[in-house]
């Protein structure tokens, strides 16, 4: 192989690491992203839980609650 042609793939090979590593970086950015939108979201969702808990409690009664059934 000629030294031109040694070179220019060279180049190649050095323009698509830079792009892969680009797009490794920004993959890598989206993901930290979606990580910190879904801690966010299972927060939400649990202060949700709370506040619905608080403010209907559910008319289900626990096991030792309930009272035994009826004799006949």
């Amino acid at each position: 192989m000629s030294e031109k042609n040694l070179e220019a793939r060279l180049d190649e090979l050095e323009t698509r690491i830079a792009f892969q590593d680009d797009l490794i970086n920004t993959l890598s950015d989206q993901i930290a992203a979606q990580e910190q939108d879904i801690r966010e979201l299972w927060e939400a969702k649990r202060q949700l839980k709370k506040d619905l808990n608080d403010v209907a409690p559910s008319w289900i009664r626990k096991e030792s609650e309930e009272e035994p059934p009826p004799h006949y």
